[in-house]
């Protein structure tokens, strides 16, 4: 294999659009900031890069955080096609009774799915959820094991749901890592942000009379960029939040559970989300198909060489500053043998920071190359016998 060595200037990387390469390990070992929050988790949403964490696979109940995965569960239903926001819902009396933050729902009267989304979103509205809940899997427990079904999907070992509200019950617990794979998949669906951003908004029963919803999350309207995610409260899983903000291009999620004050949640999301926006830019370095301006022979094909491409994108974050010191080293033979296949990797392209190696993709030809037919091939070999 040849090496080529390709420098990455600042200005190149900011010309390259995005896909996703995520971190394992958090960036940083040390938890840079005093927080009284039993666990805590900054984060870059598209990757799922996590900056740093305390205490982030920590068992432990968040109370009405809960509901991200009642939303999430619904939001895919809704892209999949097999919820409408304009389904009629009928409200149960279960669902009705709900303890805890209400959008004051009566029992027996029909809702949209809209309203019933929104109040869950915007106040935390555990007669809402139930009501989702419901509408979903005709009962509140069978929507649990859908809960826990999709948790298993996602890679949430830690996490145990027994209702769709997050109200204390034994045995219903999770962690901040936990709730940072789940954050990050809430963040994929414009629907939620439609509601999630709202500080004020109005629920008009069918009844005529109304309700105001108030969004708990206060870094929506005092935290420029803040749109969304949830809070919780609760005895046994004290102040909790979960919050995301976007700038500079780069989406952010903080969580922060375990909080022994109310506004402390708040004061110390900000705090993270300040550092991360801070200190960090997320850099898209290559996307799929790039051309990497390289050329393979290729022996005995209808075409004598092969471009070389970019086989899957590189998109990660970094400290400020720390683009300067990336290159990229590009892995070539000296010729491969047709037929190439369209797609099919012929080397690999290296990513450098600081000379140690990062990540890896493979190089790829841009386009198929075919063998030659059976009288251009003979004619060929008598060319290469003169």
């Amino acid at each position: 294999m040849r090496k080529i060595c390709i420098r990455v200037t600042a200005a190149f990387v900011a010309l390259l659009l995005c896909l996703g390469c995520a971190h394992a390990a958090p960036l940083e070992t040390a938890v840079p900031l005093e927080l009284t929050a039993g666990s805590a988790v900054l984060l870059e949403a598209e990757t799922g890069t996590v900056i740093f964490e305390k205490n982030a696979r920590e068992k432990r109940p968040v109370a009405s955080i809960t509901k991200l995965m009642t939303l999430l569960i619904c939001l895919e239903q809704l892209e999949a096609g097999r919820l409408s926001l304009e389904d009629q819902v009928t409200v149960s009396q279960h669902a009705a009774g709900q303890i805890g933050s209400q959008a004051l729902l009566d029992a027996g009267a029909v809702y949209p799915l809209r309203d019933l989304l929104r109040s869950t979103i915007i106040a935390s509205a555990n007669d809402a959820a139930v009501a989702i809940a419901e509408h979903i899997a005709g009962t509140e427990s069978e929507f649990a094991q859908m809960m826990n079904a999709r948790a298993r999907e996602l890679g949430m070992t830690d996490t145990c749901y027994i209702n769709a509200t997050g109200l204390p019950v034994e045995g219903q617990y999770t962690t901040a890592a936990d709730v940072a794979a789940l954050a990050c998949q809430v963040c994929k669906h414009p629907e939620y942000f439609t509601h999630a951003s709202v500080w004020l908004d109005t629920l008009t029963h069918p009844s005529g009379r109304t309700t105001d919803l108030t969004n708990t999350n206060r870094l929506v309207r005092f935290y420029d960029g803040c749109d969304g995610l949830k809070t919780g409260s609760a005895d046994d899983s004290r102040y909790c939040l979960a919050a995301t903000a976007q700038k500079n291009g780069m989406r952010l999620i903080a969580i922060v559970l375990g909080v022994p004050v109310s506004q402390t949640r708040f004061d110390e999301a900000r705090a993270m989300l300040d550092y991360g926006f801070a200190g960090y830019r997320r850099i898209t370095l290559l996307n799929k198909g790039d051309l990497l301006g390289k050329h393979v022979p290729v022996h005995l094909g209808m075409a004598q060489q092969v471009e070389a491409a970019v086989g899957s994108g590189i998109s990660m974050l970094l400290k400020t500053g720390q683009e300067k010191q990336l290159s990229l080293e590009v892995e070539l033979p000296e010729v491969v043998e047709a037929p190439v296949a369209e797609g099919q990797t012929i080397g690999m392209v290296r990513v450098l920071l600081a000379g140690q190696e990062i990540a890896k993709v493979p190089a790829v030809a841009a386009q198929g190359v075919g063998m030659p037919g059976l009288v251009e091939g003979f004619l060929r070999v008598l060319g290469n016998w003169r």
